[in-house]
């Protein structure tokens, strides 16, 4: 039975004490959340190399596949968005027969896709919120019967980008203009007036229940990773049952996209019927010093490299 870094630790071993590896950490790519990838990759290879693994950085791109060529033991895979998390990558990396940490390219492609994602949410029965999926064609028509408050995004991004909460219906046009235009289609999904929670995934388990309350309209792109006053907060003032099933609707949604070994699932909660709605599921959640699911993992003392070498160790287990 492989032990993991953290069963280590509770023994009271050092953490330390792992079977070095050649470890290449790809980070960068081509998408919008390139930044947040390269910090996530870099303080990852830093607690590998603490662990003692042989862990090196190296930009990654679908024009520039030469990192893998690079011998390695295993890859741990930090590319946040387009080209790393939506299979892309994994694709590549499963013809070529590569061991690698986290989700397969189906189960990436699949929770990229917030429509798909939704659908296999309501075939298993876990809550999210009405959507409708809008193109270029149906624009102008669906511009007169939006109904806000509402949120408009794209079907398939990260790190929130280009999400536009519509409050008013002078705000719908632009918004939905400026998704279409970029992306061909935009979600409009109904808003969710409360507060918004967010479950980390580790193996088999469900992290502690977050909340997140940022000083801006929403947990957008500054507010996750540019600002040092959003609030991460574990001491919840929800029902005790409430946040349980939370836990359990992440950890079900999690296991219905066909994730691997560490996700990240999203939630808004109305503040007026204590109704949780799921809104997505990252397979590569951020590893930056302000990311979600290294303060879950801490919460239950789980340290970064620990989880880190987690991550790792469950790629290494035979499947």
């Amino acid at each position: 039975m492989i032990r993991t870094a953290v069963d280590i630790a509770k023994s009271g071993e050092d953490v330390r004490r792992v079977t070095p590896l050649d470890i290449t950490v790809l980070a960068g790519g081509p998408g919008d959340e390139r930044d947040v990838s390269l910090q996530s990759g870099r303080m990852v290879r830093d607690a590998l190399k603490r662990l003692g693994h042989h862990a090196i950085m190296l930009d990654i791109g679908p024009d520039d596949l030469a990192a893998l060529d690079v011998p390695a033991d295993m890859l741990f895979v930090a590319l946040h968005g387009e080209f790393g998390e939506d299979g892309a990558l994994q694709r590549i990396l499963e013809v070529r027969r590569v061991r690698y940490c986290g989700s397969d390219s189906a189960a990436s492609a699949l929770a990229m896709d917030k429509v798909a994602t939704k659908q296999v949410f309501i075939e298993k029965g876990i809550p999210t919120p009405a959507f409708d999926l809008v193109s270029s064609a149906r624009s102008d028509d669906v511009r007169g019967e939006v109904v806000p408050p509402m949120v408009v995004k794209p079907r398939a991004s990260g790190s929130s980008v280009d999400t536009f909460i519509v409050r008013e219906h002078s705000q719908s046009a632009p918004a939905i203009e400026t998704v279409v235009s970029r992306y061909g289609v935009a979600l409009l999904e109904r808003y969710i007036d409360g507060p918004e929670l967010t479950v980390g995934i580790l193996g088999d388990r469900a992290l502690p229940v977050c909340q997140i309350r940022t000083r801006r309209e929403f947990y957008n792109y500054e507010a996750k990773y540019l600002d040092d006053d959003t609030e991460y907060l574990f001491d919840i003032d929800l029902p005790g049952e409430l946040l349980k099933r939370i836990q359990s609707y992440s950890l079900q949604a999690h296991r219905a996209l066909g994730c691997r070994g560490f996700s990240r699932v999203d939630w808004m909660v109305d503040r007026a019927t204590l109704e949780p709605y799921a809104i997505e599921v990252n397979t590569i959640p951020g590893l930056t010093s302000h990311s979600l699911l290294p303060k879950a993992a801490a919460r239950v003392g789980i340290s970064f490299d620990a989880l880190c070498q987690t991550i790792v160790e469950q790629s290494a287990a035979p499947s």
